[in-house]
């Protein structure tokens, strides 16, 4: 059985951090209306918190201890994810410098596709290189491609950025660093690599009828492209060892998490490194054109690094306090099937990061197959909503104006037919034929 660390939800330093949560996440929720930025409420709220349950086990003169324990297994929690995502990050801003995806958006937009067909290819990019790249990433750089393609025709806009959120998510949900969720249960070690690609089908699927049903709504003919006006792109030098040694650093986390059972960030700043010398080498090449590994750091979204560190520090502070045990409770009431089909509508509202990230710390008793359900039904589920994932909230900021929340929730039910789907689909891997 589980038990918090503590019991404090009714005491003064219980009830303040469930009011400062709740407030920091009001703040997130309304980024756009407020103009502030995600990771300010969500930083201050996940240190704050800790210090407040510093402050009151000072004055009841506690043994800090426990509180000491909880926040250095925090930190390397966090870590693993932190430094996962930062290598990512550096990688990606890496091939856009080395202009990898301005020759991947010519190439798409040049061909003189429809609007229809163009909907699809960018869809199925979306859901084929979230598992490796993040839906988050992937999301932002699709929803670049979109917007390059045609500015002002809002229809094909609205339904393709739906589409890239939707497929980025449930792309993301069959691989463990596709989407934060995954890489969470991931490391927390509730599942092993293979066991996420029994997913694949449920998201996919998913994903092919939301987008059939998108479809519906994207406008018929083609945009207008001058190929003569245009600058044809060209890769830079190294492009392509950039993008090999990507997949090399992302099949060295996995071996490595699987086979040594090194942390999944290890493999990854071990690629780091690799790309480091990558680019000491072009440096001082007479032939080629560099690149400085620590310029493109620069460009890496440290906001959406720094909100995670806060939010889960946020989600921790309230496991300690005790508040998580409610979800454990909660899944011995209705079941572990009806609780994560739920997660799913909860991910939509709250966003999908703290609540996987309370679900873990809870640790319902489950098995594999109910931890592969709460992992697609967080990750698909984030899609129901703008704001309910990272992606989303990605795009939205890229598509201002266009991708709104009103925009989105008009096509809402397309995404929660797919969603529908895809528990059917696992109910039917996993309970009938008793794959686990």
């Amino acid at each position: 059985m589980h038990e918090a660390t503590f019991h404090l939800t009714t005491t003064w330093v219980g009830i303040i951090d469930l009011a400062i949560f709740l407030l920091a996440y009001y703040f997130v929720a309304t980024e756009e209306k407020y103009e502030i930025n995600k990771a300010k409420p969500a930083l201050f709220a996940g240190t704050f918190m800790f210090m407040l349950i510093g402050i009151y086990f000072t004055l009841n003169g506690m043994d800090p201890d426990p509180l000491h324990h909880e926040m250095s297994k925090l930190i390397l929690e966090i870590a693993e994810i932190f430094f996962f995502l930062f290598v990512a990050m550096t990688f990606i801003e890496t091939l856009i410098e080395r202009r990898v995806f301005d020759v991947l958006k010519y190439k798409l937009v040049s061909k003189g596709y429809s609007y229809k067909k163009l909907f699809w290819l960018t869809g199925l990019l979306a859901f084929f290189i979230s598992p490796v790249a993040d839906n988050l990433t992937t999301a932002l750089i699709l929803s670049t491609v979109l917007f390059t393609i045609d500015k002002n025709n809002k229809d094909f806009l609205v339904a393709g950025a739906i589409n890239i959120v939707v497929a980025a998510n449930a792309g993301g949900a069959w691989s463990p660093f596709g989407d934060i969720t995954t890489l969470m249960a991931w490391t927390a070690g509730k599942g092993e690599f293979v066991d996420f690609l029994y997913l694949f089908i449920p998201s996919i699927a998913s994903w092919l009828l939301t987008g059939w049903l998108l479809a519906r709504y994207v406008p018929d003919g083609e945009p207008h492209f001058n190929v003569e006006a245009e600058e044809i792109p060209t890769m830079k030098d190294g492009g392509k060892t950039v993008i090999w040694l990507g997949v090399f650093t992302i099949a060295i986390a996995v071996l490595g998490h699987q086979f040594f059972h090194f942390p999944a960030m290890w493999g990854m700043m071990f690629g780091l490194s690799l790309l480091k010398l990558h680019s000491y080498k072009l440096q001082h090449s007479t032939t080629a054109e560099g690149y400085d590994v620590f310029v493109n750091m620069k460009k890496v979204e440290n906001d959406t690094l720094l909100f995670f560190f806060g939010i889960l520090s946020a989600v921790g502070a309230l496991h300690f306090l005790g508040y998580l045990d409610y979800i454990h409770d909660l899944y011995g009431i209705v079941g572990p099937t009806a609780a994560n089909i739920g997660v799913g509508f909860i991910s939509a509202i709250v966003d999908n990061v703290p609540v996987m990230s309370a679900i873990l710390k809870a640790s319902p008793e489950m098995g594999i197959d109910q931890w592969l359900l709460v992992t697609l039904t967080a990750g698909i589920g984030g899609s129901l909503i703008s704001f309910g994932s990272a992606a989303g909230v990605g795009v939205m900021g890229r598509l201002r104006g266009i991708y709104t929340f009103n925009a989105h929730i008009k096509l809402a039910w397309t995404v929660l037919a797919g969603y529908a789907l895809g528990m059917v689909l696992w109910y039917i891997q996993f309970e009938m034929m008793g794959l686990y």
